[in-house]
């Protein structure tokens, strides 16, 4: 995420003489990268990317604990400064206030009640600064809000008091069917995972970390207000943001699990501007849920680790300086170990001894650290790598054991064989300095030379069952080429082989939800005997028979069958473990049914069509195929009841009538 914020408001809390450039180039060298610098009347406006792990580090006072560790390096005077927000000095509790959590949802609950309330138009170096970094000025209780948040990098809330009328929130889950309507007049439903603030009627007045609601968001006739602001689970906020789709600033902050301790910080200085803008005073007791503190840490590290992992020698007293000015509180040096308390700006992110060598690091300038290669050592694979070869493994085991024997070809072919099945060798990629015009040409696909190792082997066997797994090469104007891996079969036994084979194999893979699609497209296939194989919207498989003018060209005594998928997207759509279906304790009928075949039906088609008019259906299989005759056994049976063999048939009339 990216954030802006201006040099003047910066100041406010950074004491140095560092011009803007110099802040943008020290703070891009060690820090987060400042995209760019412009100038804006008599200020400048910075925009900063902000990595997902730091998110300390989007708002003003986070940049300037940044600066002023970086900036000390380099020699350039800095120091920190109103940082700290006092305490509120009144307290009162002429207005009623209870908020109730009691299941936990939220991390931490501030809350308190502001009296006297005045709405106008913000100070002119309010609207400046919040317009200078995109946000557009309303009056001053809203602008107080953003401005906040800006500031101390912790989204905050503001509700009418009196809107609210109960002077109760409590923080629950949405009920299903429940819906709200946000600020901006949409209605949203909610879910359960969803995380909301009713007034005790069980009516909606706020969606936590995302939005607040229209029944009570302040108007112009306000006059109480309840300042409110919330840590929340960044899981939820997140699932709800997305889910809604609304994407807001504060859940954007809020999904990134911002520190709880700044919660109370963001109160103190929305009472102290609250007080100073608007004329209010407070008249609640302040309300402070803290569900889950933030547990404190240390870390310890040893000089000769940081030296090692480094590569460079440093200065004890050095290092110290630069954690305690990250905010790291120096606690002891003792057997050769350095010890740090972790400041709760920074738990989520620093854990382990290499997090604060990495800080180290940074802030000293990786640009001065040594360019020394290190030793070679093994390099974990993507993911993506992995999946190819565990998954090329399990499939080369299960077809092995189906009685199928791996062939290894090599990736190129000749301009003989491409020609020979009528495809132009100008569309494959050439070698221009091949050893043999038998391999001239890269492959794009693997049936070529499965077919040749039939017709290589013939007359040494009855039966081949042959399977490839290769990578296939598709040319790219202008760039290297796409490299796709491909599992190729090829059988000259039958065309239910081939079928079977494929069916076992995506049974043992655990994909569902597979669909056969009948098909012509295929030149080098017989056009009256070939399919594609989809699971959802991807097609993961095309088989069939070889054409028999090809089958004729390469001199082959008996019909082979061909099927090539894509070995990605097979893997992509397997499951580990097959989906758990529990075991039916009721009986099951079996019923036999043979169905002439017209041409145009295939088994496919049958078996949607059964399954959509029986709701006994279990399943179906293929029992034999004479001539045109195709043989079916149904499996019927409920998971409420033991059925009857009549009401099985009832339900089998359904089917041959529907097929029929």
């Amino acid at each position: 995420m990216n954030i802006k914020i201006t040099h003047n408001w910066l100041k406010e809390y950074l004491e140095t003489d560092a011009t803007p450039d110099q802040i943008q180039k020290y703070l891009s060298l060690c820090g987060p990268s400042v995209e760019s610098v412009i100038k804006n009347k008599d200020d400048y406006i910075y925009d900063i990317e902000v990595t997902s792990n730091r998110i300390d580090t989007a708002s003003v006072v986070g940049i300037a604990r940044e600066a002023f560790a970086i900036l000390n390096q380099y020699g350039i005077k800095a120091q920190l400064k109103n940082v700290i927000v006092p305490e509120p000095k009144n307290d009162s509790d002429r207005l009623s206030l209870s908020i109730s959590d009691t299941k936990k949802l939220c991390n931490r609950v501030v809350s308190v009640v502001m009296d006297n309330v005045h709405i106008k138009d913000s100070p002119k170096y309010i609207k400046d600064r919040l317009e200078s970094v995109g946000i557009r000025s309303l009056n001053n209780i809203i602008d107080i809000t953003n401005y906040v948040m800006i500031e101390y990098g912790h989204p905050t809330h503001v509700m009418d008091y009196d809107r609210i009328k109960t002077g109760k929130l409590i923080i629950r889950n949405a009920e299903k069917g429940e819906s709200a309507i946000t600020l901006d007049g949409k209605k949203h439903q909610l879910s359960k995972q969803d995380v909301i603030a009713d007034d005790g009627t069980g009516r909606i007045v706020d969606l936590l970390g995302i939005m607040g609601t229209e029944n009570s968001v302040v108007t112009t006739q306000t006059k109480r207000v309840v300042l409110f602001i919330e840590s929340n689970n960044p899981h939820i906020i997140r699932h709800t943001s997305m889910k809604l789709g609304i994407r807001t600033v504060a859940a954007i902050y809020d999904e990134k699990q911002v520190d709880s301790e700044l919660a109370k910080v963001a109160l103190n200085r929305l009472i102290q501007l609250f007080e100073e803008l608007a004329e209010a005073k407070i008249a609640s007791k302040s309300i402070d849920i803290y569900n889950r503190p933030t547990q404190k840490k240390s870390v310890s590290i040893s000089m000769g680790d940081l030296d090692r992992i480094i590569g460079v020698p440093m200065k004890k007293d050095e290092v110290v300086t630069i954690l305690k000015n990250l905010g790291f509180n120096f606690i002891s040096d003792k057997n050769n170990l350095l010890t740090f308390s972790i400041p709760s700006f920074r738990s989520h992110d620093i854990s382990i001894k290499e997090d604060l060598v990495e800080e180290v690091a940074r802030i000293y300038g990786y640009h001065h650290l040594p360019s020394a290669l290190q030793p070679m050592v093994y390099i974990k694979q993507p993911k993506e790598s992995e999946l190819i070869f565990s998954g090329q493994s399990k499939i080369k085991y299960f077809l092995k054991h189906l009685g199928l024997h791996e062939v290894m070809n090599y990736s190129m072919i000749s301009k003989e064989m491409i020609e020979s099945y009528d495809f132009d060798p100008k569309e494959y990629l050439r070698l221009s300095n091949t050893i043999s015009e038998e391999i001239e040409y890269m492959r794009r696909t693997l049936l070529y030379s499965l077919v040749k190792n039939i017709k290589d082997n013939e007359g040494k066997k009855e039966e081949f069952r042959f399977f490839e797994i290769a990578k296939t090469y598709l040319s790219r104007e202008n760039e290297l080429p796409d490299e796709t891996f491909k599992l190729g079969i090829a059988v000259n036994t039958s065309f239910s082989d081939l079928k079977g084979i494929l069916d076992a194999l995506f049974k043992e893979l655990n994909i569902e939800s597979i669909k056969t699609k009948i098909t012509e497209e295929h030149t080098i296939l017989n056009k009256k005997l070939q399919g594609e194989i989809y699971v959802g919207n991807h097609l993961i498989c095309v088989f069939g028979q070889l054409n028999k003018k090809y089958e004729f060209k390469q001199q082959l005594t008996k019909p082979v069958y061909l099927a090539q998928l894509g070995l990605e997207a097979l893997l992509k759509s397997a499951r580990q473990f097959p989906r758990y279906r529990p075991i039916n304790q009721f009986a099951t009928v079996k019923l036999d049914f043979t169905i002439e075949m017209d041409g145009k039906t295939n088994f496919e088609e049958i078996k949607i069509k059964a399954f959509k008019v029986s709701s006994l259906l279990e399943n179906v299989e293929v029992v034999s195929i004479y001539k045109n005759r195709l043989s079916l056994r149904f499996y019927f049976s409920s998971s409420e009841k033991n059925i009857t063999e009549d009401e099985a048939k009832k339900d089998l009339k359904k089917i041959s009538d529907s097929v029929s």
